[in-house]
């Protein structure tokens, strides 16, 4: 079995994806409905195990209602170390989790 690398922006991608998800309180499987794919293939962006399509990446940016840009925000213009890039990954994760996404709210 090949493991697979998991590209940074398509993990970038998909913890944006996940966090706006939680925001607007829509389920994966809510979201798979309104754009057309399953609830497990919602899993598999929101976790970049698979990459987005623009025109998928359109129209789940026109669900969550925002830019398709908003899920491009904050990626690293150099390439990133693989010690920052596992930092960037930790943090993404986080922020895109309930606990990230309450604390959030929170502070808002």
């Amino acid at each position: 079995m090949m493991i697979k690398n998991i590209d940074a922006i398509d993990r970038h991608v998909g913890a944006r994806i996940r966090m706006q998800r939680m925001v607007r309180g829509f389920s994966q499987t809510e979201l798979g409905k309104a754009v057309g794919v399953t609830f497990q293939q919602v899993q598999k962006y929101e976790k970049g195990k698979n990459r987005v399509s623009s025109s998928r990446l359109q129209r789940i940016a026109s669900v969550l209602k925002v830019a398709p840009d908003f899920f491009f925000e904050e990626t690293l213009e150099k390439k990133p170390s693989t010690s920052s890039a596992n930092e960037r990954a930790f943090i993404d994760e986080f922020i895109s989790s309930r606990d990230g996404v309450a604390l959030s709210q929170a502070f808002t």
